[in-house]
């Protein structure tokens, strides 16, 4: 097919902010679907876009045959059944995250998806800071040596506002865990490996968010054992105040491994910071060219804000893969085993012990 046409169901902030500017940089693509149940989020969507066709009803949109893809953002408790129902109709599917309320049903989307032949991926947004995958290709090359450790912290104020549907356990399933911690559980993942067990704790602070109820959580903290023995440290809060949102706030990892440290912050997305055994610290290390943008994107790293047009490059990689029919940097099997990873914190908060991850 010469031009894509893409069908983005769920129509809020993250796809204005994150998926349109993306795709708008991809050739012979076309947003040709919209579907939201809000009438009036779905109509801001249509006049910013000029989608020829809208929609309030998902299932219209994925069996259209002249959708030839779909991204979904909706609420996390429609994903399975959206991204299944669009796989079985061939369409390729880059869903958010986190992609289920279980792990079951993350795992069953990534089957069907493998069934139907289609692209898969979930947004894990972060893997696409060049300084993130700078460190993902030192690990690869060995220059961590054997891994001792991994910690990360994300720390955001966001106060007692309202998240709608996200402070809802049966739209979102969890909270914090789900919203920001699942990116850092990609990142260990990613960068050490599956992990063995862990024990986890997860709080709700504030019962009631803008005068509404809120039973999900919005701090948590998980000690991992990683099947290569390393250690993990995974912390994250909504309620860190003065700590300011987004990029503006705490959100570090580092890695400690039997030849070097490295530590990684969002905020500086063309630095790391690097020190080699018995070495006096930390000293920056910058990040090469070449990794700036993501193989295949045609994005200027020059133009914009580069701690927000990163994010651009995951839309090129969803495209790109559908183009040369392989599959995606991050598929949904990654979704479904971070997925994995936050069954498992929870299940240790109601059993208050370890829990064991599944081999």
């Amino acid at each position: 097919m010469s031009t894509l046409n893409i069908a983005i169901i769920g129509t809020g902030g993250i796809s204005l902010q994150n998926h349109l500017p993306g795709l708008a940089l991809c050739q012979d693509v076309k947003v040709h679907a919209l579907c939201d149940a809000n009438p009036a989020t779905l109509e801001t969507a249509r006049q910013q876009t000029g989608a020829p066709v809208a929609s309030t009803d998902w299932k219209e949109i994925v069996t259209r045959e002249d959708v030839h893809a779909v991204i979904i953002a909706t609420p996390n408790f429609l994903h399975p059944d959206i991204a299944i129902a669009a796989a079985r109709s061939g369409k390729h599917v880059l869903c958010e995250k986190p992609l289920a309320l279980n792990a079951t049903d993350a795992a069953r989307m990534a089957e069907e998806a493998d069934k139907a032949g289609v692209r898969h991926m979930t947004a894990f947004t972060y893997q696409f800071v060049p300084a993130m995958r700078y460190l993902r290709h030192l690990v690869a090359r060995g220059d961590m040596g054997i891994p001792y450790h991994f910690r990360s912290c994300r720390l955001q104020d966001w106060g007692t506002r309202n998240l709608g549907w996200r402070q809802s356990k049966k739209l979102a399933g969890t909270g914090e865990i789900g919203d920001m911690l699942s990116h850092r559980i990609d990142f260990a993942l990613q960068l050490i490996g599956p992990m063995k067990r862990l024990v986890a704790n997860l709080m709700t602070l504030t019962p009631v968010r803008g005068g509404a109820v809120n039973d999900t959580d919005d701090w948590v903290a998980i000690l991992a054992e990683f099947r290569n023995g390393a250690s993990g440290v995974l912390e994250s809060s909504k309620l860190a105040s003065g700590r300011n949102e987004s990029w503006r706030s705490l959100d570090y990892v580092e890695i400690n491994g039997s030849e070097a440290t490295f530590e990684f912050t969002t905020g500086k997305w063309n630095e790391l910071q690097h020190g080699k055994v018995g070495g006096p610290g930390l000293a920056p290390l910058i990040i090469p060219k070449e990794f700036h943008v993501w193989p295949g994107s045609p994005r200027d790293p020059g133009v914009g804000d580069p701690l927000i047009s990163f994010r651009y490059d995951q839309a090129i990689e969803f495209i790109n893969a559908i183009r040369e029919q392989r599959p995606c940097a991050v598929t949904f099997h990654d979704g479904a085993r971070a997925q994995a990873v936050m069954d498992a914190a929870v299940r240790s908060t109601e059993l208050r012990q370890w829990v064991d991850l599944p081999a």
